[in-house]
């Protein structure tokens, strides 16, 4: 049986990090960043189940 696990952290952008960096490693999928201009991809050789949640109010590119 799978034990299910969630965990959160802040990511800032003042310490040099970038969310959409963090997103693209978490979820092992090739992700653009408008603001630096640049895509972001870690490869992995088994992929995890992996979805991005984002408010009602959204625009339609988020999702």
């Amino acid at each position: 049986m799978a034990i299910f696990h969630m965990s959160f952290s802040n990511i800032s952008a003042g310490k040099g990090r970038s969310a959409i960096a963090s997103a693209a490693y978490r979820s092992g999928e090739k992700l653009f960043d408008d603001k630096e201009g640049r895509h972001y991809f870690y490869a992995r050789s088994v992929m995890p189940e992996s979805f991005i949640l984002t408010p009602k109010n959204a625009p339609a590119w988020a999702s």
